[in-house]
């Protein structure tokens, strides 16, 4: 799936429940839907839902997003872990994806998968279902975009376990990357994994592999970095002269971080921003430098676009 359409493509929400459970989802504003292949004949008479038979051969099956809090071994402090699934998608553009997601859970994975343009189908509860339709809601409203994805590091992905670890940890730090076949010269990094520079060996540490790559880009170039929070990851659209950041808390709607500071490179003086749960926020101490434009988001719950125009 081309990164570009991902505005156009909606998470679907599959749903394994017999038809005398349609009002609930039309009470959730879900409208579209998939369901097992023995299901389908008696959901074609419910009125005002799409339906189509799901046949999961060859789906991909990916974890719950979100935020665990683990006391660091290091320190009495409590260190974050994101699970999430952004590696996957970006390694299988063209692949079907399947994900359960319970409760507040089921918008959070909506808005991972359409953030990466993913085939996805979230498998939720009956708690999952409003927040899940309040999130495709808001997706629909979002402008889809022709700007292609903006990356500083070129991974030569060699299929192991071990480079998918370390794109897991890259994800995590808010590198961004694309995947290359070769060095790509355009990009400001390039890492041929299990090369002499970047062995296979030292991914055995992820985390320290992923901050090697970091010092090698350096953070001065660096296209984009957030201050403040370690759960809320972004992904980058661009065409030169406009830009698109898109944001995700990990933790969800029920625990919004505040104060976000965002830095991305180049000069922007003109922005919109759209935030899921919080339609009238906007943008607080916009800066835009010479190289580096940063602004302030002062709440984010769950998923927020910001465009920024010169």
């Amino acid at each position: 799936m081309n990164f570009l359409l991902l505005a156009a493509l909606l998470p679907t929400l599959f749903w394994d429940k017999a038809p005398d459970t349609a009002d609930q989802l039309r009470k959730s504003g879900i409208t579209v839907i998939a369901v097992p292949a023995a299901n389908e004949p008696a959901w074609r008479s419910q009125p005002g839902l799409t339906v189509r038979a799901e046949n999961f051969d060859g789906v991909i099956k990916l974890i719950t997003p979100g935020v665990a809090y683990r006391a660091n071994e290091a320190s009495a402090t409590r260190s974050p872990w994101v699970s999430q699934n952004g590696w996957q998608y970006l390694r299988n553009p063209k692949g079907r994806f399947h994900l359960s997601a319970n409760g507040p859970a089921s918008a959070l994975a909506a808005a991972e998968a359409f953030l990466y343009g993913g085939n996805a189908v979230v498998q939720t509860d009956a708690a999952g279902l409003d927040p899940l339709g309040q999130m495709l809601a808001f997706l629909s409203q979002v402008t889809p975009s022709d700007m292609p994805p903006l990356a500083d590091i070129g991974f030569i992905d060699d299929g192991s376990a071990e480079a998918a670890e370390a794109m897991n940890l890259m994800a995590r730090k808010n590198l961004m990357f694309r995947i290359v076949a070769k060095p790509d010269p355009k990009l400001t990094l390039n890492v041929p994994f299990g090369s002499a520079k970047y062995p296979k060996s030292e991914a055995a540490n992820p985390a320290a592999f992923a901050q090697k790559i970091r010092g090698d880009l350096t953070d001065e170039r660096r296209s984009f970095r957030i201050y403040g929070s370690e759960i809320v990851l972004g992904r980058l659209q661009s065409d030169g002269q406009r830009l698109r950041v898109h944001l995700l808390n990990y933790a969800g709607a029920a625990r919004p971080v505040p104060g976000i500071r965002v830095r991305v490179r180049g000069h922007f003086t003109k922005h919109e921003i759209k935030a899921a749960g919080a339609p009238g926020i906007a943008l607080q101490e916009l800066h835009a430098g010479t190289e580096f434009t940063e602004f302030t988001i002062p709440e984010m719950k769950t998923y927020a676009v910001v465009d920024l125009m010169r």
